[in-house]
């Protein structure tokens, strides 16, 4: 199970019932926290969320709104007693932010790892994430998050290579096992890996071809929607930023299952009264909203 949330929904300044736009996955107790704006602390608490497992942050781009909140979020982890290593994911010119950001938040009781995108993919133990370029006034990022599953074990594979029952639990759960001098390997007990579970999360951004080869058949797609309203095309255009109907397109194109809208502009108080304009094109979209929360469940179909 992937438990996925919003925590925050509003871009460019937190307001009075919407924080600035972040994101927390987690699983089997550890979290990936996407970007760190003002305000992301109290989002966390508002929806129950824990900080101490936070093992990885990913900041998408160093706007304000998307990183000002992290020296603050990292002293909290020390005082939460954390003392296992933090991973910071981000652009390149990251360590030198985060550096800087840093000045206030000093004496850390863990190590803090920059990591800056360099075209490759990041794992944890739960979860692979790929982060993709996409396109805004600054280097910005979005990413994907896959939680690969295992092949069900299939003991007539295990006796047809004659493995030792002793360890047919050890090749399932532990990976390689050596007995009685031959190496065992978990391809020869388990049968082909099965569908695991994404989920593709971007913001500020034009729409790229980057997107949608990353969200391709996703069980959930989180995309900004600064406006609704088609009329506020130029001003997506002019800003890099997308509206409800681009982010639907994308969604169609790309064959998610649901796509949540996020980051939206301030002066878009009510998103749900413009959800059309993005259903209209893909019928499984929903506006985001802070605290809304989804348990992904792996396909048993």
């Amino acid at each position: 199970m992937l438990n996925v949330t919003l925590t925050g929904t509003s871009g460019m300044m937190p307001l009075k019932n919407r924080w600035l736009s972040s994101c927390l996955l987690n699983t089997n107790g550890h979290s990936v926290l996407v970007d760190c704006g003002e305000g992301t602390q109290i989002a966390m608490k508002c929806a129950g969320l824990r900080f101490k497992p936070v093992d990885v942050i990913c900041i998408t781009h160093f706007h304000a709104d998307h990183i000002s909140g992290l020296p603050g979020f990292l002293l909290t982890l020390c005082s939460e007693g954390r003392t296992e290593p933090v991973t910071v994911i981000g652009p390149a010119g990251l360590a030198r932010v985060v550096r800087a950001l840093c000045t206030i938040a000093p004496n850390l009781t863990y190590e803090l790892r920059c990591v800056e995108y360099n075209g490759f993919a990041f794992r944890t133990d739960e979860l692979k994430i790929t982060p993709f370029p996409v396109r805004h006034g600054v280097p910005c990022l979005g990413y994907r998050f896959d939680m690969d599953r295992a092949g069900k074990f299939d003991p007539e594979r295990a006796k047809q290579n004659n493995v030792p029952m002793k360890i047919w639990s050890t090749l399932q759960k532990k990976g390689a096992a050596e007995f009685e001098g031959r190496l065992y390997t978990p391809d020869m007990v388990m049968g082909p890996p099965r569908k695991g579970l994404r989920v593709t999360y971007t913001t500020d951004t034009r729409p790229t071809d980057s997107i949608a080869e990353n969200a391709q058949g996703a069980d959930l797609f989180i995309c900004e929607g600064m406006f609704s309203d088609p009329e506020k095309l130029p001003r997506a255009v002019e800003t890099k930023h997308m509206i409800f109907s681009e982010a639907a397109a994308i969604a169609k194109k790309a064959g998610v299952r649901r796509l949540w809208l996020t980051h939206y502009s301030p002066s878009l108080s009510e998103p749900e009264e413009g959800l059309s304009a993005a259903t209209d094109i893909f019928p499984d979209a929903e506006c985001g909203f802070d605290g809304k929360t989804i348990d992904l469940l792996f396909d048993e179909s």
